[in-house]
């Protein structure tokens, strides 16, 4: 183990990140109580299940020192479960509290840092990516980790397009101002029931055009039509962006409005159409049975495509998936072969919709509210939104958690 005066006392999520996507071994002490640690987690490839102890078992309220019980208490109950060569990243809520559990972790020989913000502020990190750069087209892959959503930022000739923006819009105009490139138009593949898009606020902050389907601008529980403005989204609409396009295929399914695009001939975002390990569920509707032979016909159409297609998903559910170069894609031809729900479509409707019926997920009683907000009849503060942003996201099919 290294000194205290070797360890970095605070990193931030960016910091979080990059050790993540890194050689280093990490090991993950979070102390938040039981209902939130189970909503969320801090994840990576090849990180270790987590200590979690709620943080009120390791201190005493009548000590002045807090640092001083998680040292005691470490010493008493951790050795042997805490990794002596890992840096140990303490977690909680808003990062002060884990503060001192970093500290105290420290006094006894252990490399501890503590998480800036928490939890929190791990939720609200975005990551932006150079996912592929040719003459024609570059796309940059928007990352959000905490909740394993995924939007796209598609440019060419000093104009672009996002594809499924996520909550907070600031990192998007941040990204066109550095970039020097302006946003011409923003889509949404469909009406997102997992997190709160970004989609026609950003549209409206820049005063340009906000693409959707109109079936998804009706909420489908509560049969109510969106407030929001936007256009519409059709099969085969192509919209240029400077010297290439991007072209809809209407893919129902997953929702009534679901669509994937096709920027430069070859490169899909399916959205919530098919992930990486695994497909979209068609249930959070509430129609699960009625849509799920849409979500075969779709997805044979899909698989008509050529298998060079680079396919960029709207989600991920393991940061296992991704590339070496910490990016989630893959051509068509490879999910062909590695993805099961992809597979059963050949074994025929009837067959495709038993397996998709048998393999949902619980669904989330917020992902009705969070629809309720995209489509603009539901408008939460900052608090609230953030409430029903917690957890993963659960829009595939329940096969992918169980890997």
């Amino acid at each position: 183990m290294n000194t205290l005066a070797e360890v970095e006392t605070v990193i931030t999520p960016g910091q979080l990140d990059q050790l993540l996507n890194g050689d280093r071994k990490l090991f993950i002490v979070d102390v938040r109580n039981n209902e939130e640690f189970q909503q969320r987690r801090i994840e990576g490839r090849g990180l270790p299940d987590p200590i979690h102890v709620q943080y009120f078992e390791l201190m005493d309220a009548d000590e002045e020192d807090l640092a001083a019980p998680v040292a005691a208490y470490a010493e008493a109950h951790w050795k042997g479960l805490i990794p002596s060569d890992s840096l140990l990243i303490c977690v909680c809520g808003k990062g002060d509290t884990s503060d001192f559990v970093a500290e105290g972790l420290r006094r006894i020989g252990y490399d501890a840092v503590n998480l800036a913000g928490g939890m929190a502020a791990w939720g609200d990190y975005y990551a932006i990516r150079l996912a592929l750069e040719t003459d024609e087209v570059t796309i940059h892959q928007v990352i959000r980790p905490a909740r394993g959503c995924l939007s796209y930022i598609v440019s060419s000739g000093g104009e672009a397009v996002v594809i499924d923006p996520l909550r907070h819009i600031e990192h998007y105009t941040d990204f066109a101002r550095q970039h020097q490139v302006r946003i011409i138009a923003v889509i949404d593949t469909h009406g997102h029931a997992d997190h709160i898009s970004g989609a026609a606020k950003l549209a409206e902050l820049l005063g340009v055009p906000y693409y959707m389907h109109p079936y998804d601008a009706i909420h489908p529980i509560d049969i109510l039509p969106a407030t929001i403005s936007f256009r519409w989204l059709e099969d085969g609409f192509e919209l240029p962006v400077g010297a290439t396009a991007v072209r809809a295929i209407h893919t129902p399914g997953h929702t009534l409005g679901n669509m994937v695009l096709i920027a430069a001939g070859r490169y899909m975002f399916s959205g919530d159409t098919t992930f990486i390990e695994s497909i979209a569920r068609p249930d959070l509707g509430g129609r699960g049975e009625g849509w799920a032979g849409l979500h075969h016909d779709s997805l044979a159409r899909i698989l008509e495509l050529p298998d060079t297609t680079e396919v960029f998903p709207g989600h991920y559910s393991r940061p296992d998936e991704a590339t070496a170069g910490n990016l989630f894609r893959a051509t068509l031809g490879e999910l062909r072969r590695s993805n099961e729900g992809l597979e059963m479509v050949g074994h025929g409707r009837d067959e495709f919709v038993r397996y998709i019926l048998s393999d949902l997920p619980k669904f989330p009683d917020e992902y009705v509210d969070i629809k309720r907000v995209n489509a603009g009849l539901m408008f939460p503060d900052e608090q609230k939104a953030s409430e029903l942003e917690l957890g993963r996201n659960l829009c595939a099919l329940s096969g992918a958690y169980k890997k």
